[in-house]
C-alpha cells in the first residue's frame, strides 16, 4: 500500500518523533482523511510499516525443536534490532514514554501478537522438557527478551552475533529442567587429604 510505503521511506530518514499524519499524506500523495480512514494516529501507521518488514525478517522456526526456535528467532531479532529496525523500534518505545497511545498502540499492534507466538513456543518447549516448568512462562518470556530490549534502549553494548550466541548459551542454561542443568554442569573435584 502506498501510505505504508511512503511511511517506511520517511523512516529511512526521518525520525519517530517528526513524523507526521502530514508528512506521510505528502509522501504518499494522499489527503490525510485517507489515511485517516485506515489509521487512527500516526503512531499506527509508523507500527504498521514497521510491522510490514520486520515480521518477515524475525519469524519464528517452525522445522526445529521449540527450545532451537527459540535460540534462532533470538539470533533474527538481535541481527535485525543491530540495524534499522532497532532505531523504528527505541525510538517508538521512546515515544511512548510520553504518549500512553504511543505505547498503547505499539502494545496492541506488535508487542502482544509477537508474544502470543513466543509463549506458544515456551510452553511447548516447558511440555517437552526443553525448558524448567517451575517457573511461569511469562517470567521465562522477559528473561529470553529483556537483555536485547535493554541493549537496544541503552546501547551501552553492541546487539551482535557475539551477545545473541553469549545470551542464548547462558540462558538456555538457565532456563533448563535441573536434571539438564546438572547433566551440563562441569564435575566437582574431590579435596585430597
Amino acid at each position: 500500500m502506498a501510505i505504508l510505503d511512503a511511511t517506511l521511506k520517511l523512516l529511512e530518514t526521518t525520525p519517530v518523533p517528526q513524523i507526521s499524519i502530514e508528512s506521510i499524506a505528502r509522501e504518499a500523495g494522499v489527503g490525510k482523511a485517507t489515511i485517516y480512514r485506515w489509521w487512527n494516529s500516526k503512531a499506527a501507521v509508523v507500527i504498521e510499516a514497521f510491522l510490514q518488514t520486520h515480521l518477515s525478517h524475525t519469524p519464528m522456526p517452525k522445522d526445529v525443536s521449540p527450545r532451537e526456535a527459540l535460540t534462532r528467532h533470538i539470533h533474527l531479532l538481535v541481527e535485525e534490532y543491530s540495524g534499522w529496525s532497532g532505531r523504528i523500534v527505541s525510538q517508538i518505545m521512546a515515544e511512548g514514554q510520553s504518549d500512553p497511545d504511543v505505547l498503547r498502540e505499539f502494545r496492541e499492534r506488535f508487542w502482544y501478537g509477537r508474544r502470543a507466538v513466543v509463549r506458544e513456543v515456551v510452553e511447548e518447549a516447558r511440555r517437552k522438557g526443553e525448558l524448567r516448568s517451575d517457573l511461569e512462562p511469562e517470567l521465562q518470556m522477559d528473561i529470553l527478551y529483556a537483555p536485547i530490549y535493554f541493549r537496544l534502549l541503552m546501547r551501552h553494548l553492541p546487539l551482535d552475533k557475539k551477545f545473541a550466541d553469549e545470551h542464548c548459551a547462558t540462558i538456555m542454561q538457565m532456563l533448563a529442567p535441573a536434571e539438564t542443568q546438572a547433566a551440563a554442569a562441569p564435575p566437582k573435584r574431590r579435596k585430597l587429604a
